[in-house]
């Protein structure tokens, strides 16, 4: 579903969360990555998770983001009818430093998880 217009409310909290460097660079990274946990955003950021919850509160009650739980991760992502807006937005600040920063340690964190988690299993594997 794609938003095809949209009322004076729903504008005023649009660029009121746009007005946040906070919440910029949460959905900027929500963008670039599809979904995301708060654990995940708290460690990129550097903010604490009352931070990086309240954030996502405000996001989600503006009609940006979408929350779903499993197990006990909370994943955060762009709503769909909203994404195509927020990637026009975003995607003319994509040279910003400090966006460009944001993405390069997730993508750190993620190489990270991943090497670990290859290790991991070539471990178990090899230790039979």
């Amino acid at each position: 579903m794609r938003l095809k217009h949209f009322t004076v409310a729903f504008g005023q909290q649009l660029f009121k969360s746009l007005g946040d460097e906070s919440r910029v660079r949460i959905l900027h990274l929500l963008w670039r990555n599809r979904e995301m946990v708060v654990a995940d955003l708290e460690q990129v950021l550097d903010f604490t998770q009352t931070k990086t919850s309240r954030q996502l509160s405000y996001l989600k009650n503006a009609g940006l983001v979408n929350v779903r739980r499993l197990d006990n991760w909370m994943y955060y992502s762009l709503k769909e009818e909203t994404a195509e807006l927020l990637q026009q937005l975003l995607s003319l600040m994509e040279k910003d430093p400090q966006l460009t920063h944001d993405q390069q340690i997730y993508q750190t964190l993620w190489s990270n998880r991943e090497l670990a988690a290859y290790k991991l299993q070539n471990r178990h594997w090899h230790g039979r």
